[in-house]
């Protein structure tokens, strides 16, 4: 019975923490959130934008209600498993005693030293006097035995009373906390509502400013393409290949390169010390407005104004470009892996200059319309693009 409550209870410690850093993952991810809104509070923002954003606080908040709802309910039933516990140590205990009080009155009765001698002595024979030494022996360390799961059983039971005690109070704190965070939930909400009652007075505008950024980001995609398509072409004519090929053709050390930022899927660093990803690799519906649908060959960043852009790995700069309608575009090759970043100003390398991790590269410039500040991340092995997201490191 104990080990199931053992392994049970270790199965539950292990769901409550995994929650617990979900829970925190998503209070950072608000945070940031919250920090970024501040920071563009007294600029000119968009009507699309303040949706968006909300539409993102109330996924982030929804979110840290179910995972603070399920650690509650997972609370619960820990807290209905250690009052079962408790009952059965406090049982086990009652027995214990009842057993352990037994012996003391046998051994009372015969308490005296006198007894144990007359015991001995009245043996019929030396095999006989052996083997009751050994029952003397056998029985004061079974009492010694009796006593000790008595102070284990007690212990238990305090460890186990002390451990509810706490379980109950942070089930409150979570109960708290999740009423607090549905009240904020309804608010947004509300605020989000009257906000897109005024977007569909004008959708028909709107949607026309949504499908003329898409179509530029779409202009902006096809001119990075070419930049690579034409850095492959300028390697393999320097390194004596065809350039007619999609492919670079590596040296040793660049395929050693390539493998080294292959290893690192998953660990690689993001490409500015804060940020979140306000559009994600691929096609996603627009979150306002239905039928929409936004195409993405990277990852949108939102970070704060003049943030520093940053090398995710080493590599060579491969191109240096005025991506017309996103500032400056910068292209890393790592082997026959490259990542773009673009939306810079004020750069801080040149063409054809070796990097190390972490170098700065230039700052993220802000969007005068939506009032953010956005990095667009590209990340690809030759001319096929990859999804951001699996390649840097989650927060």
């Amino acid at each position: 019975m104990m080990l199931f409550f053992t392994q049970a209870a270790f199965g539950q410690s292990a769901k409550q923490k995994q929650l617990e850093q979900r829970r925190e993952a998503l209070k950072r991810e608000m945070r940031q959130l919250q920090r970024l809104r501040e920071t563009n509070k007294k600029k000119e923002i968009s009507i699309l934008t303040q949706v968006e954003d909300l539409d993102t606080q109330i996924r982030l908040r929804s979110d840290l209600i179910r995972v603070t709802n399920s650690q509650a309910n997972l609370l619960s039933r820990e807290i209905n498993e250690n009052l079962v516990k408790m009952e059965n140590l406090r049982k086990e205990l009652a027995i214990l005693k009842e057993d352990y009080g037994e012996m003391i009155r046998k051994s009372y009765k015969s308490k005296s030293g006198q007894s144990k001698v007359m015991f001995l002595l009245s043996s019929e024979d030396f095999k006989q006097a052996y083997k009751r030494v050994q029952y003397m022996k056998q029985y004061a360390n079974y009492r010694k035995k009796q006593g000790e799961q008595i102070k284990e059983r007690t212990i238990l039971i305090q460890e186990t009373n002390k451990k509810l005690v706490k379980q109950k109070a942070d089930k409150e704190t979570l109960i708290a906390e999740n009423r607090t965070a549905k009240k904020e939930l309804d608010k947004e909400k509300q605020r989000q509502d009257l906000l897109i009652k005024e977007i569909r007075k004008e959708s028909s505008t709107y949607i026309a400013q949504i499908k003329k950024k898409q179509k530029e980001a779409d202009r902006i995609d096809r001119q990075i393409d070419k930049l690579i398509a034409d850095a492959i072409a300028a390697s393999n004519k320097k390194a004596g290949k065809s350039t007619s090929s999609k492919t670079f053709a590596l040296t040793p050390a660049e395929v050693t390169l390539a493998k080294e930022f292959s290893s690192n899927k998953g660990r690689l660093i993001w490409p500015v010390e804060r940020g979140r990803v306000v559009r994600p690799y691929g096609k996603s519906a627009h979150p306002t407005l239905p039928g929409i649908t936004l195409s993405n060959s990277g990852v949108d960043i939102e970070t704060t104004e003049n943030a520093t852009v940053r090398a995710i790995f080493e590599g060579e700069v491969t191109s240096i470009q005025d991506a017309k309608g996103a500032n400056i575009a910068i292209i890393i090759r790592h082997g026959d892996y490259l990542t773009t970043y673009f939306n810079l100003k004020n750069i801080k390398v040149k063409l054809g200059q070796k990097v190390t991790l972490k170098q700065p590269l230039g700052e993220v410039s802000r969007n005068a319309f939506t009032g953010k500040s956005i990095l667009k991340f590209r990340v690809s092995k030759n001319q096929t693009k990859l999804n951001p997201t699996q390649w840097i490191s989650r927060r």
